[in-house]
């Protein structure tokens, strides 16, 4: 008799102490998972870009536009900085950018200058060369976490220079003929589409594609690529 109440107020014993553990294990909740920010792209930001531009170019209308038109085919390479301030709303991204790149887009060729299509009797070797070109856009984008998918546009600024040495007919600088060498700045427009990502909650990394004709009678029209490093003052 004596064994079997040890045995029964043992089994009790045990009971009251096990039953508080298991009842504070079923009061506590769940472990909820780790919730993590998503990509913030509000902010301002400074960057540089680098890349390369192809296009045509007026060289004759850099000096005066009395001549017919004629184009000569240009390329080469850039690089420069960035400067813009954007905002976030849901997935959508509203934002302004402007940069200014020093270029070395340039080509030559040789010419028989004409007007209203009769020639004028010289022929003239040419250079041309856009040394640097700036824009000042907006930018609409969709935002998806860290990437951004952009368009632009806005408005452009090129300097464009040309020299001009005779080969036959009249040296140019004299009367009726144009200058041997001038300079122009003019004003145009710029379409653009981009795709930029995050590295960093500040850092991204760019390419955009971009088209860019300056002046009204279109001197100059350049396709450029760029890829670029941005880094913003916001973000996460």
């Amino acid at each position: 008799m004596i064994r079997y109440l040890l045995i029964t107020a043992s089994a009790i014993a045990f009971a009251g102490a096990t039953l508080p553990v298991a009842a504070a294990d079923l009061s506590r909740a769940p472990a909820m998972p780790m919730a993590y920010p998503t990509y913030n792209w509000t902010g301002v930001y400074l960057g540089l870009n680098g890349g390369g531009g192809w296009g045509s170019q007026d060289p004759l209308n850099i000096i005066t536009d009395r001549f017919d038109r004629f184009n000569v085919r240009i390329s080469g390479g850039m690089f420069g900085g960035t400067a813009g301030a954007q905002v976030q709303v849901s997935h959508v991204v509203l934002g302004f950018e402007s940069d200014l790149d020093w270029t070395d887009i340039s080509g030559s060729g040789t010419v028989a200058p004409s007007r209203l299509g009769v020639l004028l009797g010289s022929t003239l070797n040419m250079s041309t060369k856009i040394d640097w070109v700036g824009t000042a856009r907006a930018r609409v984008g969709y935002a998806q976490d860290n990437w951004l998918f952009y368009a632009t546009g806005g408005l452009a600024l090129a300097d464009a220079k040309t020299n001009l040495t005779a080969v036959t007919g009249p040296v140019c600088s004299t009367i009726g003929e144009p200058l041997c060498s001038a300079s122009s700045r003019k004003v145009g427009a710029a379409l653009g589409v981009g795709v930029e990502y995050g590295l960093t909650p500040n850092l991204s990394a760019k390419l955009e594609y971009m088209y860019i004709a300056a002046a009204s009678v279109e001197i100059a029209k350049i396709d450029t690529i760029r890829a670029g490093l941005n880094y913003r003052f916001g973000g996460n």
